[in-house]
């Protein structure tokens, strides 16, 4: 029995010692971290759905992440911190736009570096950014044209809108 025990011992080191080995392979190409850098910072009306982590994009091509998301207690902005590669050096007006990766994925900051001379010095803001857009709020704003739409058409064709609301110069029913 002695011996019995020790081969189990033996091959539950060697699973752990591959789950190791997967866990560090994983974490190593996972693409999440920026071994280098200097800091930007941008401020936006709103960040839903921006991650700390996040990627910080140029056309497409990951050149940083987001490090840190507070909030400004005057203006009630929020502030995010962003690690630009070395080597990257951005001109000062360059744009910060909050962007999804996909309809249900993630977001992520694109930049669009701009033509001026000077550049961006660690720890400088990007002044010029676009908040993310909700799709919620896209919807909402829809759905409440479409029936306005539909209200005033009715009301102009003399037809009672599709809600049972009055037409204009249309006294309301009595109950």
């Amino acid at each position: 029995m002695g011996r019995h025990g020790v081969a189990e011992v033996l091959a539950g080191a060697v699973v752990l010692v591959v789950a190791l080995g997967f866990l560090t392979y994983a974490i190593a190409h996972s693409g999440r971290s920026v071994s280098s850098g200097y800091p930007l910072t941008a401020s936006f009306d709103h960040i839903d759905g921006l991650n700390i982590g996040g990627d910080v994009r140029i056309a497409g091509v990951k050149v940083g992440s987001v490090t840190n998301e507070v909030i400004d207690p005057k203006t009630f902005q929020a502030i995010v911190t962003l690690n630009v590669r070395d080597g990257i050096e951005l001109p000062k007006d360059t744009a910060a736009e909050i962007t999804s990766e996909s309809l249900l994925g993630g977001k992520y900051i694109n930049l669009s570096p701009g033509g001026d001379d000077t550049v961006l010095k660690p720890g400088q803001p990007i002044t010029i950014t676009q908040s993310s857009v909700s799709l919620e709020q896209l919807l909402g704003k829809f759905i409440f044209s479409v029936t306005t739409l539909n209200n005033a058409k009715a009301g102009a064709d003399g037809s009672k809108p599709a809600d049972g609301a009055p037409t204009p110069g249309q006294a309301p029913a009595n109950k």
